[in-house]
């Protein structure tokens, strides 16, 4: 007699699989295309994010600005349709690491205090996007992509790897600013 088949072990393509892509990509791609539009077209647009840029020390600042709204803008459009996997997911990941870095760092972990949760199940929800592949319903679907273990890789590691260098080449953060006390000429707690 045959067993029937636990969920867990059901086939890529099983429907459990099929719908699991599907919302993925519903909520993933969506989301980075309004993050790349706000980018653009929200109330400071191209001006407002490029001075939010240089503040955060991406240099230069108004080429960060336009890449970083144009890659979110790709990355959710190829997210949302399911083209091209894995390197939506990598596009990903590297504006999760990047923001990470530069915006949430120091702030803890909840996103409330500013911290890394968002950027990090994001960057998570893509790895695991590219481990389990676009689905039925997608581009990737009707060429016969098949997903797995080397697309999640892929996407973690050039999603890392890019990060890395962008900000190894262009994050210059401003040095934190003097404590504008007067300095003690008196020579008290001067030690000789």
């Amino acid at each position: 007699m045959r067993s029937p088949r636990h969920p867990a072990t059901a086939p890529v393509g099983a429907p459990g699989h099929e719908v699991a892509a599907l919302m993925l990509r519903a909520t993933l791609g969506p989301m980075l295309i309004a993050h790349g539009w706000n980018k653009v077209r929200g109330p400071g647009g191209l001006d407002g994010t490029t001075g939010w840029f240089e503040s955060l020390g991406l240099k230069p600042a108004a080429a960060h600005a336009r890449m970083a709204a144009a890659t979110e803008l790709a990355a959710g459009a190829a997210l949302t349709l399911g083209v091209a996997a894995p390197l939506p997911s990598a596009a990903a990941v590297v504006l999760m690491a990047v923001a990470a870095r530069t915006d949430h760092r120091g702030k803890g972990f909840f996103v409330f205090k500013g911290g890394w949760e968002y950027t990090g199940v994001v960057a998570g929800a893509a790895v695991g996007l590219a481990a389990l592949g676009h689905g039925r319903y997608s581009v990737d679907g009707l060429l016969r992509r098949r997903p797995g273990p080397a697309h999640a890789l892929a996407a973690a590691g050039l999603g890392t790897a890019a990060a890395a260098a962008l900000l190894a080449l262009c994050y210059r953060p401003a040095d934190k600013p003097q404590d504008d006390t007067p300095d003690d000429t008196s020579g008290a707690g001067k030690t000789t």
